[in-house]
């Protein structure tokens, strides 16, 4: 007599690896724990991750929270296998809108999903998030992993991020933003993480690959166009302590055209100097292949600025000592005014 029950099934069948997930968590808890700070109450592996606001210096803390991605910039980084710097990418999109609010960021999680875990492959990343969360402050003190069959194919995998951080109540930005205030504008390192969509099709018309030399740089396309988000967090908080910093803007998605008056009250808006700012070749270079005009240009990247301070004008000397020295290149962008919007003068680029 033949037995017909179905024979044993498994997990590690349908295309889901425990074991490697637990490899995983492994091979990033030494990554996780160069992160800790003052706060965190637990280690990396618990079903949620607890920490302490007070302990870590707030007395009445407010807290922040963010969350992004990096866009379609993960589809070069997966195409080139250049993953070590993808997960910087990931915390500065999320720490770099929190210190907009004012906040210092306390701890940070991240989800990694996939249809295939190479532990290989995600240990790169994941360490390139705890690089990230190092150099701005916060503890990466838990995340997800999801393994997915069917729902990510041929390598792919996404990339979430999530950050908490706090300030003391009534410390909120922006706050007495007022006509005559002026902006400071802090230089990008490149594209940054948005707009990527726009700049793949750039590359398709150029009749470019990832591995071709860069126009616009040393070294091939691919990695040029991977050159990491900036994190403005440590001397944007500087600059804050430091007085008189009355609104900060993270210029992201919608370049400055949109992103500086997220942070004005009605009735006011900025006039932008172009010629107070170079920006970096890359753009130049896909505004004469694609022809795209400037006002998109500036309307879709950050254009060499990734991030302005709107500062009282009595303080924007010292504010600008303050954000050089702490390593920062920092321009007279221009000054708050009557309107609306951001009006644009000087040259064009």
């Amino acid at each position: 007599m033949t037995d017909s029950r179905p024979q044993g099934l498994t997990y590690a069948q349908a295309g889901v690896d425990i074991d490697a997930g637990n490899a995983l968590v492994d091979r990033i808890k030494p990554a996780a724990a160069a992160t800790a700070r003052t706060g965190v109450m637990d280690a990396l592996g618990g079903f949620g991750a607890l920490f302490d606001p007070r302990a870590a210096g707030f007395t009445d803390p407010i807290l922040v929270a963010a969350t992004d991605g990096v866009g379609t910039k993960l589809r070069i980084a997966i195409d080139t296998g250049e993953l070590d710097a993808i997960g910087i990418d990931l915390v500065a999109m999320c720490v770099n809108d929190l210190v907009c609010q004012g906040a210092e960021p306390l701890f940070f999680l991240d989800y990694f999903a996939t249809g295939k875990l190479r532990v290989d492959e995600a240990a790169r990343v994941i360490a390139g998030i705890a690089e990230g969360c190092r150099r701005s402050g916060c503890a990466l003190i838990g995340g997800e992993t999801a393994e997915m069959p069917g729902m990510y194919h041929g390598g792919d995998f996404d990339l979430a991020g999530f950050a908490v951080g706090a300030m003391e109540r009534g410390t909120q930005l922006p706050q007495g933003v007022a006509a005559g205030d002026v902006l400071l504008g802090l230089a990008s390192d490149g594209v940054h993480s948005n707009g990527y969509s726009l700049v793949r099709k750039v590359v398709e018309q150029a009749g470019l690959g990832w591995d071709d030399p860069a126009p616009f740089a040393d070294g091939p396309l691919g990695r040029a166009l991977l050159t990491p988000t900036r994190l403005y967090v440590r001397p944007v908080l500087d600059a804050i302590r430091a007085g008189g910093v009355h609104a900060v803007a993270h210029i992201t998605g919608g370049g400055i055209t949109e992103n500086l008056p997220r942070v004005l009250p009605a009735g006011l808006g900025v006039e932008v100097d172009l010629d107070a700012w170079t920006p970096p070749a890359v753009f130049g270079w896909m505004s004469a292949v694609a022809g795209i005009p400037q006002a998109e240009m500036l309307k879709t990247f950050n254009s060499g600025i990734g991030m302005v301070l709107v500062v009282a004008p009595d303080r924007a000397d010292a504010l600008a000592a303050v954000l050089s020295e702490a390593g920062e290149r920092v321009c007279h962008l221009g000054r708050v005014a009557g309107g609306q919007g951001v009006r644009y003068s000087g040259k064009p680029w």
